[in-house]
């Protein structure tokens, strides 16, 4: 396994991570939750070391299973969760005020419940799952950022971007507000190396 620093963090992860949204037992149906949790288990014996989850993943059910393998799995392993939009829309919307989407006390709700789904604290990175950049003005997610990486909660903070829409990170990456962006990445879509 390869590892390299995630974004601007001092994490050191492993280049291949674990997409935790098949193992939300809603969306990606067909698995049980013991061959999720022996998934999990195996990719760590091989060097894995980075889980991606969210609240969204199965109202947080997939956030429980990463938080259960990564208590018994005996070395570090990084967490990544993400702030699901208020109004339940992906992705984010033009002209849709971030009000509507991430309130500052619906952040500090979502993080607190994450941090319960895990049971581990603090959160790796928090991040909103999806991004419009017409918010960067916005001083609600900031302040919900820097209010839960203050009391110790979160470590690091970032945005999921909204399907193939890269450039749409550009402009709050430049504000060196956040610590990370996500895109989609994997074996079957590339477009981001572009």
């Amino acid at each position: 396994m390869k590892y390299r620093k995630l974004g601007r963090t001092n994490f050191e992860v492993s280049e291949t991570g674990y997409g935790a949204w098949g193992i939300g037992a809603s969306q990606w149906l067909g698995g049980t939750d013991r061959e999720s949790l022996e998934a999990l288990r195996r990719a760590i014996e091989l060097g894995l070391n980075f889980i991606d989850t969210a609240l969204a993943y199965g109202n947080g059910h997939s956030e429980q299973l990463t938080g259960q393998v990564v208590r018994d799995a005996g070395r570090r392993i990084y967490v990544a969760t993400k702030v699901p939009p208020k109004n339940l829309l992906w992705p984010a919307r033009p002209g849709i005020p971030i009000a509507e989407v991430f309130p500052y006390d619906y952040i500090l709700r979502s993080a607190e419940r994450s941090l319960k789904n895990l049971g581990v604290e603090p959160i790796d990175l928090l991040q909103l799952h999806v991004w419009n950049p017409e918010w960067i003005g916005n001083d609600d997610w900031r302040r919900a950022f820097e209010e839960l990486k203050k009391s110790g909660k979160v470590r690091a903070v970032g945005i999921s971007i909204n399907d193939h829409q890269p450039d749409s990170a550009l402009e709050i990456i430049e504000t060196g507000l956040i610590d990370t962006v996500q895109v989609i990445y994997n074996v079957f879509d590339q477009s981001p190396e572009r």
